[in-house]
């Protein structure tokens, strides 16, 4: 996925907020579902974040198009892990990767993860 970086994702500086990273990865997730006209909430059913790990590599700046790359590195009944990387358009070079583990929800309770949700994220 593609992003632009605007004026309000930076500093006086213009280098990318480190918060923004988690946000443009959110962001992304999101459209893996959006692109298949379908939703990552589904009746009772959503996602919570529950641990990250990330790695600032080198930052973006103001006007800057990022490209977000997303890979699942695990998956369980109720949970998997995801690799989200963040690189520059036109380059080969990491400034961004986070692993992320992602818990499926059933209202307030941990729930196994539909196939609804399965087949969108492994496709």
């Amino acid at each position: 996925m593609k992003i632009r970086i605007y004026y309000e994702d930076t500093d006086l500086g213009g280098i990318v907020y480190h918060s923004k990273y988690l946000n443009f990865c959110e962001r992304a997730r999101s459209e893996l579902f959006f692109k298949k006209g379908l939703s990552p909430v589904f009746g009772d059913y959503h996602f919570v974040v529950k641990k990250v790990e990330a790695d600032f590599i080198s930052p973006a700046k103001f006007g800057d198009v990022i490209v977000v790359k997303t890979g699942i590195l695990e998956s369980k009944k109720a949970s998997f892990v995801l690799k989200q990387v963040i690189f520059k358009e036109g380059e080969e070079k990491e400034i961004f990767s986070m692993k992320v583990l992602i818990v499926c929800m059933k209202g307030e309770k941990v729930s196994k993860i539909p196939d609804y949700f399965l087949d969108t994220l492994k496709s």
